[in-house]
């Protein structure tokens, strides 16, 4: 149940698609959009650093982990107080103005849309 509603909160349950995404295929690119800022989205606030590793909160819980940009993805384990969500994935991200959308499955699974802060 906790994983549903965090899935349903980060938008891996999908929710309404916005327009105009392009695709970010670089890690300079993503680390520029992200670097200094939050990602954030209702109970959730995520700061992606530069060195690999993903920290923040959500609904109330800490969340942890590392990430690394292998061949156009953005790749990454996640942990939920502790506990892994999903495993290693690598996903697309697409920008939209101060949007980020993270797409599971090498762009193929579900998606994740946070804002810029």
């Amino acid at each position: 149940m906790r994983e549903f509603l965090f899935l349903l909160a980060t938008g891996l349950i999908a929710g309404p698609a916005l327009a105009d995404f392009q695709p970010i295929q670089q890690r300079d690119g993503f680390v520029s959009l992200v670097s200094g800022r939050d990602l954030t989205r209702f109970g959730i606030r995520l700061t992606v650093t530069d060195d690999g590793k993903i920290k923040g909160r959500a609904f109330g819980q800490n969340v942890s982990g590392d990430w690394r940009w292998m061949r156009g993805y953005f790749c990454r384990d996640l942990y939920l107080g502790g506990d892994l969500l999903d495993g290693d994935n690598c996903q697309t991200v697409e920008v939209s103005g101060e949007t980020l959308r993270f797409t599971s499955d090498r762009g193929r699974g579900d998606s994740a849309n946070l804002r810029l802060r």
